[in-house]
């Protein structure tokens, strides 16, 4: 699972900034630069992302991370997966907090709950 929202979350920042750096990603997504580098490279052995050179970078040694199109479909796939645990998770918190709620009896209500 961890794995999956890694790659969801790397997937989407590559498709709105090719041209990111690993350190920026890394820092983007949340792990270590040498994380970022062992998952771009899996991406690109699984054939989801490509390497190019970013030409309009001063520094030509600058890469630029294209999704391919089993990229694009494989980040439509893990949104999806990504956005129905999110709304389970939801849900269940909104449940949780609606019951605890009514134990406290002392007139919080859950009208603070943003309704979807």
């Amino acid at each position: 699972m961890l794995q999956e929202d890694t790659h969801f979350r790397v997937l989407r920042f590559l498709q709105e900034n090719p041209e990111i750096s690993q350190r920026e990603l890394a820092e983007a997504v949340g792990v270590s630069v040498g994380g970022i580098h062992y998952v771009l490279n899996a991406l690109i052995d699984k054939g989801l992302v490509k390497l190019g050179i970013f030409t309009a970078a001063e520094d030509k040694r600058r890469y630029a991370y294209v999704l391919t199109p089993k990229g694009i479909a494989r980040k439509v796939a893990l949104t999806r997966a990504f956005l129905v645990r999110k709304m389970e998770e939801y849900e269940a918190l909104r449940k949780e907090i609606e019951a605890l709620s009514s134990e406290l009896g002392n007139g919080v209500t859950t009208s603070i709950l943003i309704e979807p």
